[in-house]
Parts: C-alpha cells; structure tokens; sequence
C-alpha cells in the first residue's frame, strides 16, 4: 500500500508539473518584419529561393502590418500571374521576365519605405 501510494503521488507530482509548465508557456510567435520579405525577394530574383520557401513566407497573412501584408498579397499575384513553379526544379527563376521586373519594382517600393522608416 505505501508503494501504490507514492507511486500515485510521483506520477501526481509530474503531471501537476507538466500542466503548470504547459499553462504558463506561451505560444510562440513568428512576426515578418520588412528585412524578411526583403530577403525573400533578393533570394527570389537570384533564383536562390525555393517554391516551399516562397509559400511558407507569402502564402499567411500578415496582421500586425496592413503595409507588409499588402507587399505580400502583390507578390502573391505576382506569383499567380507570372510563376513558373515547374522551372525552380531545374535551377530556373520563379518568375518570368516580366515577374521578375515587377518583382525587382516591389522590392525596391519596400526597401524605400522601410528606409524611410528607420530615418
């Protein structure tokens, strides 16, 4: 009976403590700043980005930022409008020439205003 009891009490004890280190973590949180997108887009019009890199980034919202998530909602339609997803396989660019101009232009809108910011 004493063994049953403090075996009781050690599996007590450690699921108490499991709860209370579960119910007070917090949830992390992923923020996309400026120089993450920035980055992405360098990577993108260097051909260095890959499909699943470019969806993990621009493919959720943005919703501490209505600018940024307006930067990502065009690369979106870029990407919808001028992807070449089957090219990236094969060392290709992940968008067409034209993409990749209009890509270029966003990218330097964005490192325009977040320099303007940081003045």
């Amino acid at each position: 009976m004493a063994l049953y009891l403090l075996v009781f009490g050690v599996c007590l004890l450690v699921i108490g403590a499991v709860m209370l280190v579960l119910m007070t973590s917090s949830t992390p949180r992923y923020r996309t700043e400026p120089n993450d997108l920035l980055a992405l887009f360098d990577k993108a019009l260097n051909s260095q980005v890959s499909e699943t890199e470019w969806n993990a980034m621009i493919g959720y919202p943005i919703r501490h930022n209505e600018y940024l998530d307006g930067i990502r909602r065009r690369a979106a339609h870029l990407m919808e409008q001028h992807g070449r997803r089957w090219m990236v396989a094969q060392g290709k660019p992940l968008l067409n020439q034209e993409g990749q101009a209009e890509l270029q232009a966003l990218r330097d809108h964005l490192y325009a205003h977040t320099a303007l910011r940081e003045q």
